[in-house]
C-alpha cells in the first residue's frame, strides 16, 4: 500500500514513516507549510511552536528524515487555507471573548483535508494518509464505520485534538503509534538511525503574544467581581480567558481567577476560586465520528481539557443541534469556544464546542 505521511520534523511522525515503511508499505513523506511568509510578527519571531516563523528549520529536519529512511519528499502550501480558516477562526473567537482551539480546527480543516487533498492536486497518488498521533482508528465490522479510540499510553492520548474528523476522512487515515508508549517510539526512532531520536515534544499552536496575531488596539474595560464591584482595568478582553490567575495586576487576600468574560460589556469577571465551579454546560457545533449520534439522555464520560482523565457527565439533546452536559461533580476553568468531547469507554462518540456554561445550585 502507497501511505503518504505526514512529516513535522519530529520524533512521532518520523517513528510513523519507519514503522510503515517496516511494514512493507511504500512511505512518501510531506510536510504542510502553514507560515506566511509576509507576516510580521515582530518580537515574537523567536517564539516556537506549530504556527511558526521557525517553520523552516521543522522542514530541513524533516526532509532529513525523509533522507534517512530513503522515501520521497514533498512540501505542500497549505497557508492561505490555514490563514483563511484556522486563523480566522482564531481571532473571531477570542475578540468574541471566548477561547478558541486552533489545533481541533486544523486537524479537522488542515492536516487531515488540505494536506492530502493538496497532495492529490499536484498529481502525487496514495491508498492512505497516516500521522504520528497517539489515537487509533478501527473499522466496526458490522456496521462498518470506522471508529476513532484513545491511544494505548492514556497521559499522551490526543483523540480530543481529532474527535471532528469525519467518517471519510477516519477511512482513509493510519495511526500506527496509538498502539506504543512513547519510550517505545523513541526507541522505533533511534534504530531507524533518527537524529532526532530524542528531540523534545513540540510545542502547542503558538507560543508567542497572541496578539500579533489578533492586531487589535487595546480597548480598555473593567475588572469586575460578581456583585459588580470594580477592581481595575483591563487592555482587552482577549487577553483572558476562563481559569487564568495571573496577569492582571489585582491585589487581594486570595489568589484571584478569570470566572466570566462578557464581551457585551466589556467586563472580566474575577473571583475566589470556589466561585468559578460550574455544574454543566450547553454545547453547539456537534460532530459526531464513531457513532451516528445521541438522541436521548446518556450517561458518557466526557473530557473538556486534552490533558484530563474523561469524567462522567449526563448528556441532553437540546433542539436545535445542541447538547446539555451535566456534570457528575463540579468542574472548574471550562472556557466557551473550548471543545467537550464524548467518550464512552475508550470511543469517541464525538464532541462539541462548549457555547455557555451553568450552575444547579
Amino acid at each position: 500500500m502507497k501511505v503518504l505521511v505526514g512529516l513535522s520534523g519530529g520524533v512521532d511522525s518520523a517513528a510513523t514513516a519507519y514503522l510503515l515503511k517496516r511494514s512493507g508499505h511504500e512511505v512518501i513523506g510531506a510536510t504542510m507549510s502553514i507560515w506566511d511568509k509576509d507576516t510580521d510578527f515582530g518580537a515574537s519571531l523567536k517564539a516556537k511552536g506549530c504556527f511558526s516563523p521557525h517553520q523552516e528549520q521543522d522542514i530541513e529536519a524533516a526532509r532529513k528524515v525523509a533522507e534517512t529512511l530513503d522515501i520521497p519528499y514533498y512540501v505542500f502550501d497549505c497557508s492561505e487555507e490555514y490563514k483563511k480558516i484556522v486563523l480566522a477562526d482564531f481571532k473571531k473567537e477570542y475578540l468574541a471573548g471566548r477561547t478558541p482551539n486552533p489545533c481541533v480546527v486544523c486537524n479537522s480543516t488542515i492536516k487531515f483535508d488540505a494536506l492530502p487533498r493538496t497532495a492529490r492536486a499536484q498529481g502525487l497518488e496514495f491508498d492512505k494518509f497516516a500521522t504520528g498521533h497517539y489515537a487509533r482508528v478501527v473499522q466496526d465490522k458490522t456496521s462498518g464505520r470506522f471508529q476513532l479510540f484513545r491511544g494505548i499510553e492514556k497521559k499522551r492520548d490526543q483523540s480530543y485534538f481529532l474527535y471532528r474528523l469525519t467518517q471519510e476522512q477516519l477511512s482513509g487515515v493510519l495511526m500506527p503509534l496509538g498502539q506504543y508508549v512513547k519510550s517505545e517510539v523513541r526507541v522505533f526512532a533511534q534504530k531507524a538511525g533518527l537524529e532526532i531520536f530524542d528531540k523534545k515534544d513540540s510545542q502547542d499552536f503558538y507560543s508567542g503574544d497572541i496578539n500579533d496575531i489578533l492586531h487589535q488596539e487595546a480597548k480598555p474595560g473593567n475588572f469586575v467581581t460578581l456583585d459588580g464591584k470594580v477592581l481595575g482595568q483591563h487592555e482587552g478582553i482577549w487577553n483572558y480567558t476562563i481559569g487564568q490567575r495571573r496577569g492582571m495586576g489585582i491585589s487581594a487576600e486570595r489568589p484571584l481567577y478569570v470566572i466570566e468574560i462578557r464581551q457585551a460589556t466589556n467586563e472580566v469577571v474575577v473571583g475566589f476560586d470556589e466561585e468559578g465551579g460550574c455544574s454543566g454546560l450547553i454545547a453547539d457545533n456537534l460532530c459526531w465520528s464513531s457513532i451516528e449520534g445521541v438522541d436521548e439522555p446518556s450517561e458518557v464520560t466526557i473530557k473538556v481539557r486534552s490533558a484530563q482523565e474523561p469524567f462522567r457527565a449526563h448528556i441532553i439533546p437540546l433542539e436545535g443541534g445542541k447538547m446539555k452536559v451535566e456534570f457528575l461533580s463540579e468542574q472548574r476553568a471550562i472556557a466557551a469556544g473550548q471543545s467537550v468531547v464524548f467518550y464512552g469507554g475508550d470511543m469517541v462518540l464525538g464532541g462539541g464546542i462548549i457555547a455557555e456554561t451553568f450552575k444547579n445550585y
